[in-house]
């Protein structure tokens, strides 16, 4: 028996998520030239309010560092507040400001229109696919997430 890589779920649901995250990005970056990582910070902000790097990193699933550089990028361009936690002064907590509020609320229509995009696409399908998503996605407490 040989290995089919093209068979191999969890090959085929990264090239998947790398392939979407490509496309999606595509969109905010003509709108608004955000950078993925860029994007997703101020995604996770906008749903969590003030949030240290740390927590960012761990939601977003992305470095640390390529959380701060994103960060720092936001909060030149006024996207983003920043500033020491007041217990622990090696924590960096940030928030949207008013015109990061504002910005995410106009790539939210780019973001709903994304999704119902995908959702049509899988058809009738979508309710399992999204169904089963979230069932791979909970994880069994062995190294999923």
């Amino acid at each position: 028996m040989s290995f089919d890589l093209d068979a191999f779920l969890p090959y085929r649901l990264s090239v998947l998520a790398t392939e979407i995250s490509r496309r999606f990005a595509a969109h905010y970056a003509a709108q608004a030239g955000l950078s993925i990582p860029e994007w997703r910070v101020l995604a996770h902000l906008s749903q969590s309010g003030e949030v240290s790097v740390r927590d960012i990193t761990r939601r977003v699933n992305l470095d640390k560092s390529v959380v701060s550089r994103a960060a720092s990028r936001l909060q030149r361009e006024g996207l983003v507040g920043k500033s020491d936690h007041g217990g622990d002064r090696r924590l960096i907590v940030l928030w949207l400001t008013p015109s990061g509020r504002a910005l995410m609320e106009r790539l939210a229509g780019t973001a709903e229109a994304f999704q119902s995009e995908l959702r049509a696409r899988l058809g009738e399908d979508a309710p399992a696919f999204e169904r089963g998503l979230a069932r791979l996605l909970a994880g069994d407490g062995e190294g999923t997430r």
